[in-house]
Protein backbone atom coordinates (compact mmCIF):
# COMPACT_ATOMS: atom_id res chain seq x y z
CA UNK A 1 0.00 0.00 0.00
CA UNK A 2 2.13 2.81 -1.47
CA UNK A 3 -0.16 5.43 0.07
CA UNK A 4 1.19 4.76 3.50
CA UNK A 5 4.68 5.39 2.76
CA UNK A 6 6.98 8.90 3.97
CA UNK A 7 5.03 10.93 6.72
CA UNK A 8 1.68 11.23 7.35
CA UNK A 9 -1.19 12.60 5.22
CA UNK A 10 -4.64 13.97 5.98
CA UNK A 11 -8.22 12.67 5.55
CA UNK A 12 -8.63 14.61 1.79
CA UNK A 13 -5.28 13.41 0.31
CA UNK A 14 -6.64 9.97 1.44
CA UNK A 15 -9.50 10.32 -0.46
CA UNK A 16 -8.14 11.48 -3.38
CA UNK A 17 -5.96 8.76 -3.55
CA UNK A 18 -9.01 6.02 -3.21
CA UNK A 19 -10.90 7.61 -5.93
CA UNK A 20 -7.70 7.29 -8.29
CA UNK A 21 -7.79 3.71 -7.09
CA UNK A 22 -10.94 3.08 -7.69
CA UNK A 23 -11.59 4.90 -11.45
CA UNK A 24 -12.59 1.69 -12.89
CA UNK A 25 -15.77 1.34 -10.49
CA UNK A 26 -19.21 2.97 -11.01
CA UNK A 27 -18.89 5.79 -8.14
CA UNK A 28 -15.10 6.30 -6.93
CA UNK A 29 -15.41 9.49 -5.00
CA UNK A 30 -18.75 8.39 -3.49
CA UNK A 31 -17.26 4.46 -2.14
CA UNK A 32 -14.26 6.52 -1.18
CA UNK A 33 -16.00 8.45 1.47
CA UNK A 34 -18.73 5.54 2.91
CA UNK A 35 -15.44 3.65 3.07
CA UNK A 36 -13.54 6.26 4.82
CA UNK A 37 -16.44 7.12 7.16
CA UNK A 38 -16.39 3.37 8.38
CA UNK A 39 -12.84 2.76 8.86
CA UNK A 40 -12.90 5.99 11.06
CA UNK A 41 -16.94 5.01 12.86
CA UNK A 42 -17.86 8.54 11.69
CA UNK A 43 -20.93 9.90 9.61
CA UNK A 44 -20.24 11.04 6.08
CA UNK A 45 -21.04 14.75 7.09
CA UNK A 46 -18.52 14.52 9.88
CA UNK A 47 -16.15 13.34 7.82
CA UNK A 48 -16.34 16.25 5.34
CA UNK A 49 -16.09 18.45 7.99
CA UNK A 50 -12.29 17.82 8.92
CA UNK A 51 -10.75 17.48 5.71
CA UNK A 52 -7.31 18.28 7.37
CA UNK A 53 -7.29 15.43 10.10
CA UNK A 54 -4.37 13.12 10.16
CA UNK A 55 -5.21 9.36 10.05
CA UNK A 56 -2.94 7.52 12.98
CA UNK A 57 -1.64 4.24 11.27
CA UNK A 58 -3.98 2.30 12.42
CA UNK A 59 -6.79 4.13 10.95
CA UNK A 60 -4.75 4.29 7.88
CA UNK A 61 -4.16 0.83 7.85
CA UNK A 62 -7.92 -0.03 8.09
CA UNK A 63 -9.13 2.96 4.70
CA UNK A 64 -6.48 1.09 2.51
CA UNK A 65 -7.36 -1.99 3.11
CA UNK A 66 -10.86 -1.47 2.52
CA UNK A 67 -9.76 0.12 -0.81
CA UNK A 68 -7.59 -2.70 -2.13
CA UNK A 69 -10.78 -4.87 -1.37
CA UNK A 70 -12.87 -2.67 -3.32
CA UNK A 71 -10.01 -2.64 -6.22
CA UNK A 72 -10.75 -6.40 -6.44
CA UNK A 73 -14.55 -5.12 -7.24
CA UNK A 74 -15.85 -6.30 -3.89
CA UNK A 75 -19.50 -4.47 -2.94
CA UNK A 76 -19.06 -1.28 -0.58
CA UNK A 77 -21.87 -3.01 1.64
CA UNK A 78 -20.05 -6.49 1.90
CA UNK A 79 -17.17 -4.55 3.44
CA UNK A 80 -18.81 -2.33 5.71
CA UNK A 81 -21.29 -5.01 6.58
CA UNK A 82 -24.38 -2.64 6.41
CA UNK A 83 -26.67 -1.00 3.68
CA UNK A 84 -29.09 1.29 3.74
CA UNK A 85 -32.57 0.88 2.83
CA UNK A 86 -35.77 2.56 2.81
CA UNK A 87 -33.66 5.52 5.07
CA UNK A 88 -32.94 2.07 7.16
CA UNK A 89 -29.22 0.41 8.03
CA UNK A 90 -29.69 -3.55 7.30
CA UNK A 91 -27.19 -6.29 8.23
CA UNK A 92 -25.78 -7.76 4.38
CA UNK A 93 -22.98 -10.58 3.96
CA UNK A 94 -22.22 -13.15 0.79
CA UNK A 95 -24.82 -14.75 1.67
CA UNK A 96 -27.78 -12.35 0.68
CA UNK A 97 -28.15 -10.30 -2.23
CA UNK A 98 -26.97 -6.29 -1.56
CA UNK A 99 -30.65 -4.44 -1.41
CA UNK A 100 -31.21 -2.25 -4.40
CA UNK A 101 -32.77 1.35 -4.45
CA UNK A 102 -35.06 0.00 -7.11
CA UNK A 103 -37.01 -2.65 -4.63
CA UNK A 104 -37.83 0.51 -2.89
CA UNK A 105 -40.34 0.74 -5.64
CA UNK A 106 -41.68 -2.47 -4.59
CA UNK A 107 -42.21 -2.03 -1.05
CA UNK A 108 -44.10 1.68 -2.15
CA UNK A 109 -46.47 0.05 -4.13
CA UNK A 110 -46.78 -2.71 -1.44
CA UNK A 111 -47.54 0.45 0.99
CA UNK A 112 -49.75 2.52 -1.08
CA UNK A 113 -52.10 -0.41 -1.75
CA UNK A 114 -52.82 -1.26 2.19
CA UNK A 115 -52.81 2.51 2.89
CA UNK A 116 -56.88 2.86 3.60
CA UNK A 117 -56.69 -0.56 5.75
CA UNK A 118 -53.96 0.38 8.53
CA UNK A 119 -56.39 -0.61 11.84
CA UNK A 120 -56.87 -4.61 10.17
CA UNK A 121 -54.33 -7.58 10.46
CA UNK A 122 -52.63 -7.33 6.73
CA UNK A 123 -51.61 -11.01 6.59
CA UNK A 124 -48.62 -11.11 4.37
CA UNK A 125 -46.15 -13.49 2.84
CA UNK A 126 -42.78 -12.76 1.62
CA UNK A 127 -41.51 -15.17 -1.18
CA UNK A 128 -37.47 -15.50 -1.06
CA UNK A 129 -36.76 -13.12 1.64
CA UNK A 130 -33.08 -12.92 1.75
CA UNK A 131 -31.79 -10.17 4.05
CA UNK A 132 -35.56 -9.86 4.99
CA UNK A 133 -35.75 -5.96 3.93
CA UNK A 134 -39.17 -6.80 2.46
CA UNK A 135 -40.96 -8.43 5.31
CA UNK A 136 -38.96 -5.67 7.32
CA UNK A 137 -40.24 -2.67 5.81
CA UNK A 138 -43.51 -3.56 5.51
CA UNK A 139 -44.14 -4.66 9.35
CA UNK A 140 -42.78 -1.24 10.11
CA UNK A 141 -45.02 0.35 7.58
CA UNK A 142 -48.10 -1.49 8.73
CA UNK A 143 -47.96 -2.22 12.09
CA UNK A 144 -50.86 -4.51 12.43
CA UNK A 145 -49.14 -6.99 9.95
CA UNK A 146 -48.35 -10.33 10.43
CA UNK A 147 -45.74 -11.48 8.30
CA UNK A 148 -44.40 -14.79 7.32
CA UNK A 149 -40.74 -15.06 5.13
CA UNK A 150 -39.35 -17.31 3.63
CA UNK A 151 -35.99 -18.21 2.33
CA UNK A 152 -34.31 -21.42 1.33
CA UNK A 153 -31.00 -20.67 2.71
CA UNK A 154 -30.46 -21.06 6.62
CA UNK A 155 -27.91 -18.68 6.51
CA UNK A 156 -30.31 -16.00 4.90
CA UNK A 157 -32.05 -16.11 7.22
CA UNK A 158 -29.74 -15.46 9.84
CA UNK A 159 -29.24 -12.10 8.95
CA UNK A 160 -32.98 -11.45 7.94
CA UNK A 161 -33.82 -12.30 12.09
CA UNK A 162 -30.48 -10.25 12.63
CA UNK A 163 -32.04 -7.41 10.92
CA UNK A 164 -35.77 -7.76 11.92
CA UNK A 165 -34.58 -7.89 15.54
CA UNK A 166 -32.85 -4.49 14.57
CA UNK A 167 -36.10 -3.28 13.67
CA UNK A 168 -37.95 -4.23 16.58
CA UNK A 169 -40.23 -6.08 14.19
CA UNK A 170 -39.29 -10.16 14.57
CA UNK A 171 -42.34 -10.86 16.91
CA UNK A 172 -44.26 -10.62 13.83
CA UNK A 173 -42.42 -12.34 11.38
CA UNK A 174 -42.30 -15.47 11.02
CA UNK A 175 -39.86 -16.64 9.04
CA UNK A 176 -39.50 -20.28 7.56
CA UNK A 177 -36.86 -22.11 5.76
CA UNK A 178 -38.84 -23.68 2.77
CA UNK A 179 -37.96 -23.31 -1.06
CA UNK A 180 -39.80 -21.05 -3.19
CA UNK A 181 -40.59 -24.04 -5.51
CA UNK A 182 -41.42 -26.75 -3.63
CA UNK A 183 -43.47 -25.69 0.25
CA UNK A 184 -47.00 -25.62 0.43
CA UNK A 185 -47.58 -22.36 1.71
CA UNK A 186 -49.78 -21.72 4.36
CA UNK A 187 -53.04 -19.21 3.60
CA UNK A 188 -55.08 -17.33 3.16
CA UNK A 189 -53.20 -13.59 2.85
CA UNK A 190 -53.92 -9.98 1.91
CA UNK A 191 -50.64 -9.76 0.10
CA UNK A 192 -48.05 -11.50 -1.46
CA UNK A 193 -44.53 -9.62 -2.27
CA UNK A 194 -41.66 -11.31 -3.60
CA UNK A 195 -38.73 -9.97 -5.24
CA UNK A 196 -37.20 -13.68 -6.88
CA UNK A 197 -34.52 -14.26 -8.86
CA UNK A 198 -34.98 -13.02 -12.51
CA UNK A 199 -31.19 -13.20 -14.60
CA UNK A 200 -31.29 -15.36 -17.53
CA UNK A 201 -28.66 -17.89 -16.38
CA UNK A 202 -26.11 -17.33 -19.02
CA UNK A 203 -26.84 -13.50 -18.54
CA UNK A 204 -24.63 -14.13 -14.52
CA UNK A 205 -21.57 -13.62 -16.28
CA UNK A 206 -22.14 -10.68 -18.10
CA UNK A 207 -23.09 -8.92 -14.65
CA UNK A 208 -20.31 -6.43 -12.88
CA UNK A 209 -17.79 -8.30 -11.16
CA UNK A 210 -19.68 -6.93 -7.80
CA UNK A 211 -22.70 -9.01 -8.07
CA UNK A 212 -21.11 -12.66 -10.04
CA UNK A 213 -18.17 -12.83 -8.20
CA UNK A 214 -19.74 -11.56 -4.96
CA UNK A 215 -23.45 -11.98 -4.28
CA UNK A 216 -24.97 -15.60 -4.15
CA UNK A 217 -25.75 -17.37 -7.51
CA UNK A 218 -28.99 -18.92 -5.71
CA UNK A 219 -30.92 -15.17 -5.02
CA UNK A 220 -29.83 -13.98 -9.00
CA UNK A 221 -30.23 -17.20 -11.11
CA UNK A 222 -33.97 -16.89 -12.87
CA UNK A 223 -33.36 -19.78 -15.09
CA UNK A 224 -32.67 -19.98 -18.93
CA UNK A 225 -35.02 -16.99 -19.45
CA UNK A 226 -35.43 -15.57 -16.31
CA UNK A 227 -38.99 -16.49 -15.74
CA UNK A 228 -39.08 -19.81 -13.89
CA UNK A 229 -39.76 -18.46 -10.36
CA UNK A 230 -42.27 -16.15 -12.02
CA UNK A 231 -43.95 -19.38 -13.79
CA UNK A 232 -44.50 -21.21 -10.19
CA UNK A 233 -45.38 -18.12 -8.38
CA UNK A 234 -48.17 -16.82 -10.10
CA UNK A 235 -50.68 -20.00 -10.28
CA UNK A 236 -49.45 -20.55 -6.37
CA UNK A 237 -50.18 -17.05 -5.20
CA UNK A 238 -53.87 -17.18 -6.93
CA UNK A 239 -54.47 -19.96 -4.59
CA UNK A 240 -53.29 -18.71 -1.53
CA UNK A 241 -54.11 -15.52 -1.60
CA UNK A 242 -58.03 -13.80 0.10
CA UNK A 243 -60.62 -12.17 -2.47
CA UNK A 244 -58.72 -9.33 -4.28
CA UNK A 245 -55.63 -9.90 -2.85
CA UNK A 246 -52.53 -8.62 -4.01
CA UNK A 247 -49.67 -10.26 -5.56
CA UNK A 248 -46.33 -7.97 -5.97
CA UNK A 249 -43.51 -9.08 -8.18
CA UNK A 250 -40.15 -7.51 -9.07
CA UNK A 251 -38.97 -7.77 -12.52
CA UNK A 252 -36.27 -7.56 -14.69
CA UNK A 253 -36.31 -4.55 -16.77
CA UNK A 254 -37.30 -6.23 -19.75
CA UNK A 255 -39.86 -8.89 -18.40
CA UNK A 256 -43.07 -6.96 -17.80
CA UNK A 257 -45.04 -8.74 -21.14
CA UNK A 258 -43.92 -11.59 -20.30
CA UNK A 259 -45.00 -11.62 -16.55
CA UNK A 260 -48.04 -10.16 -17.51
CA UNK A 261 -48.76 -13.24 -20.12
CA UNK A 262 -48.89 -15.15 -17.33
CA UNK A 263 -51.07 -13.43 -14.99
CA UNK A 264 -53.61 -12.91 -17.66
CA UNK A 265 -53.29 -16.62 -19.84
CA UNK A 266 -54.27 -17.45 -15.47
CA UNK A 267 -57.16 -15.78 -15.54
CA UNK A 268 -57.18 -15.52 -11.94
CA UNK A 269 -55.85 -11.70 -11.99
CA UNK A 270 -57.20 -8.90 -12.39
CA UNK A 271 -56.44 -5.08 -12.31
CA UNK A 272 -53.00 -5.96 -13.85
CA UNK A 273 -50.03 -3.28 -13.29
CA UNK A 274 -46.62 -2.06 -14.67
CA UNK A 275 -44.89 0.51 -12.20
CA UNK A 276 -41.68 1.05 -13.50
CA UNK A 277 -38.71 2.76 -11.70
CA UNK A 278 -36.73 5.84 -10.64
CA UNK A 279 -35.05 5.74 -14.40
CA UNK A 280 -38.46 4.76 -16.18
CA UNK A 281 -37.75 0.79 -16.36
CA UNK A 282 -40.28 -1.89 -16.15
CA UNK A 283 -39.84 -2.37 -12.53
CA UNK A 284 -42.79 -4.19 -10.89
CA UNK A 285 -46.09 -5.84 -11.86
CA UNK A 286 -48.88 -5.59 -9.61
CA UNK A 287 -52.06 -7.43 -10.01
CA UNK A 288 -55.31 -8.57 -7.74
CA UNK A 289 -57.37 -11.52 -7.52
CA UNK A 290 -60.39 -12.72 -9.52
CA UNK A 291 -62.85 -14.66 -6.92
CA UNK A 292 -62.16 -18.29 -7.73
Amino acid sequence: MEVLAGTKMTLSSYLEWAQHKLAEVASPRLDAEVLMAHSLDISRTVLMAYPERFLNRIEAEKFCSSIERRVLREPVSHITGIQEFWSLEFAVNDKVLTPRPETEILVAQCLKAFAKIPSSPVKILDLGTGSGILAIVLAKELSQSLVTAIDNSAQSLEVARENALRHAVAERINFVSASLLETDWQRPYHLIVSNPPYIESENLSKCMPEVWQYEPTQALDGGRDGLDYYRFIVPMAWEKLEENGLLALEIGHTQAEAVVALMESSKRYKGIQVVQDYSGYDRVVLARTVNG
